[in-house]
């Protein structure tokens, strides 16, 4: 014979609640929004029968501990639907509730029977009970005097009031109301998360003259210049003592000659380590000063944090369990086999006193948080445990939600999401390697439809580790064309310093740079014939003037005849602004494609489509509007509409 089992008992209303939107990995990690969005939560809800149900989202803003609420509405198919806004940044909580409305249940039930002449007066009778119930829990003299007054006057007419029926529903009976089984997070950033343009430059190689070392004061006399180019964040590559021993050479090789300023990646020397600055940047005063002077210009700084050490940093002697060590004694560089990186070691995650170490590391952070920077930029993020990530940025969030944090992790795609799942505010992407139409499309709408919850992509054009043969190859038609593509396609991108110089020389057979700045100080020539700071001026005004360009998962890919010229849009409704991009993804021959504008969907007067950027002219046949795009001229082409 088989065991009786108990039915459940159930103390809780028998209300299913489900599928509930957003929710990450079962909520295990927050979902990500920026300040002034409403989050809107979904969830499937029903129980058995024919009663009516009511249903709330309830949340509860950073460091607080009440929750608020917001009504959910039914839509098709027992799909609720609601919102709430998200006016601080921080950690926001929120669940689901849900509750039978029995006064609701009773007046649908008791209308049909009274409109179809039968008796209601037990319905009558039920209905006043209910209404006594609901005494108990009013709060405002008006609502108690009102159904005082129905109890007494007791008609149908006046219980199936719409006066009543709004009354009662401000006082549902929820003492057994149903709860979704777990809370759920979003992280609420500010603006400059999703939208922002950033400038990458060597602070060494900001020197007027030729091999001079650049200071902080040399950085300084440029920042009027790269802010009036239209960019939010000025990033520095790490600004630490650099070590000497095994330090690496012109276009990294071993052993430095005399005079070589080594990889600002190989970090500590006798002058200090995470938290001090090199010497011949300037002090930390000087620092200070460049922080003020580059927020006074409405930009931000962002420093390098990179979790790595040269062989003379002073942590090796005062914390060598921290590190590792081969059999023979020596410390253990970093590798990548084949390649060697003989001025560098990294920190051993696993050492038994890993809790000193990681403490350490998070202090590095609040040392330069407590400087004025508020954005970091990861060195390398997918080479150490995922847990310090996640423990670490909440730990600086917490005394300070405002700080973000770009991943520069080129990895595996499941890594890149678990980081940004972990806490990374924002994150480099592969967009350097997709250069074909179908590649960008399908990778822009993975990102848009599949990551979107998470992860926030930045679309740097350069880096000084990457050159893609695209731009080696293209010359200006190719730059211009990456800096529209990564400025538009996406609401964060970046450039790395000589972008604008259509720097292009390559080492060997590489997408290294010639020359790297990351081993020897460049002097340059900011105004040579033939830059382009005029366009990607133009280019980041038009970014901030338009809205519908600071979102990214709005974009929308549209029809081109030309499988060299990409197409697509954005469209920001709260706003009624509109841009269309063309693109020549071809930077050796002009294409002359048909592009399929969405007038009719967006009731656009072909008329009002004008390409702000280099002026190309549309001719329009049978519903298409033909143009040229040629390499040389007006690579590309952007229409706004604001309606």
């Amino acid at each position: 014979m088989g065991v009786a089992i108990a039915p459940r008992i159930i103390l809780r209303e028998p209300i299913v609640i489900q599928n509930v939107e957003p929710e990450l990995n079962c909520g295990r990690y927050p979902v990500k929004r920026e300040l002034g969005d409403w989050l809107v939560v979904r969830a499937d809800i029903f129980r058995e029968g024919h009663d009516l149900l009511n249903a709330a989202v309830l949340y509860r803003s950073p460091q607080s501990d009440e929750w608020s609420e917001t009504s959910l509405r039914l839509g098709v198919n027992d799909r609720w639907e609601g919102s709430f806004p998200l006016d601080r940044i921080g950690h926001w909580h929120y669940t689901v509730e849900s509750w039978t409305d029995r006064f609701g249940s009773w007046a649908a039930d008791t209308r049909k029977k009274y409109e179809a002449g039968q008796n209601v007066e037990l319905e009558v009778r039920e209905g006043l009970l209910l209404i006594e119930a609901t005494l108990e829990r009013v709060r405002t003299s008006a609502d108690r005097d009102l159904l005082t007054r129905t109890l007494h006057e007791g008609s149908v007419e006046v219980l199936l009031g719409s006066q009543i029926a709004t009354t009662i529903r401000r006082y549902p009976d929820r003492s057994r109301a149903a709860r979704y089984e777990k809370e759920l997070a979003v992280t609420v950033d500010r603006e400059r998360a999703r939208f922002a343009a950033w400038y990458e430059l060597f602070p060494r190689s900001q020197s007027t003259r030729s091999g001079t070392h650049g200071t902080f004061a040399d950085v300084e006399r440029r920042v009027p210049e790269i802010a009036d180019l239209g960019f939010d964040v000025l990033y520095l590559p790490p600004i630490h003592p650099i070590g000497r021993t095994h330090r690496k050479g012109r276009n990294n090789t071993a052993g430095a000659g005399e005079g070589e300023v080594g990889s600002p990646w190989a970090i500590g020397a006798e002058e200090g380590g995470h938290m001090a600055v090199h010497p011949q940047l300037g002090t930390l005063d000087d620092f200070r000063r460049l922080v003020r002077t580059v927020r006074a210009s409405g930009m931000e700084l962002a420093l390098d944090y990179a979790l790595q050490c040269s062989p003379d940093h002073p942590w090796i002697a005062e914390h060598p369990e921290w590190f590792s060590f081969r059999p023979d004694g020596s410390i253990r560089y970093a590798e990548n086999p084949p390649k060697k990186y003989q001025d560098i070691v990294n920190f051993n995650f696993e050492s038994p006193n890993a809790r000193a170490l990681w403490d350490a590391l998070r202090d590095v952070l609040f040392f330069w948080v407590d400087q004025g920077v508020k954005i970091f930029r990861v060195d390398n993020p997918h080479t150490k445990p995922v847990p310090f990530w996640e423990w670490v940025i909440a730990e600086i969030q917490e005394r300070d939600p405002g700080v973000i944090f770009l991943a520069e992790a080129f990895t595996r795609p499941k890594m890149m999401c678990e980081l940004a799942k972990a806490g990374f505010t924002q994150s480099y992407t592969y967009f350097t390697w997709r250069n074909t139409k179908d590649e960008l499309t399908a990778y822009a709408l993975e990102l848009a439809h599949e990551t979107n919850e998470f992860l926030r992509p930045n679309f740097f054009a350069n880096t000084p580790d990457i050159l893609h043969r695209f731009l080696q190859d293209g010359g200006r038609p190719a730059f211009l064309i990456r800096l529209v593509l990564a400025a538009t396609l996406s609401s964060l991108y970046g450039i790395y310093s000589g972008y604008e110089l259509l720097e292009a020389s390559a080492l060997r057979d590489s997408e290294e740079y010639s020359n790297s700045e990351k081993y020897e100080i460049r002097a340059r020539d900011w105004h040579a014939p033939g830059n382009i700071a005029a366009d990607i001026r133009r280019v980041n005004a038009l970014r901030r003037a338009n809205p519908a360009l600071h979102e990214f998962e709005n974009v929308r890919f549209f029809p081109s005849n030309d499988d060299s010229v990409i197409f697509y849009g954005k469209v920001d409704f709260r706003q009624r602004n509109l841009v269309f991009v063309a693109a020549n993804l071809d930077p050796k021959a002009p294409r002359a494609p048909a592009l399929e504008f969405p007038t009719g969907e967006f009731n656009i007067d072909p008329g009002a489509l004008k390409d702000v950027l280099y002026g190309s002219q549309l001719r329009w046949s049978y519903g298409r509007a033909y143009t040229v795009l040629d390499p040389e001229h007006n690579p590309a082409a952007i229409f706004v509409v604001n309606r």
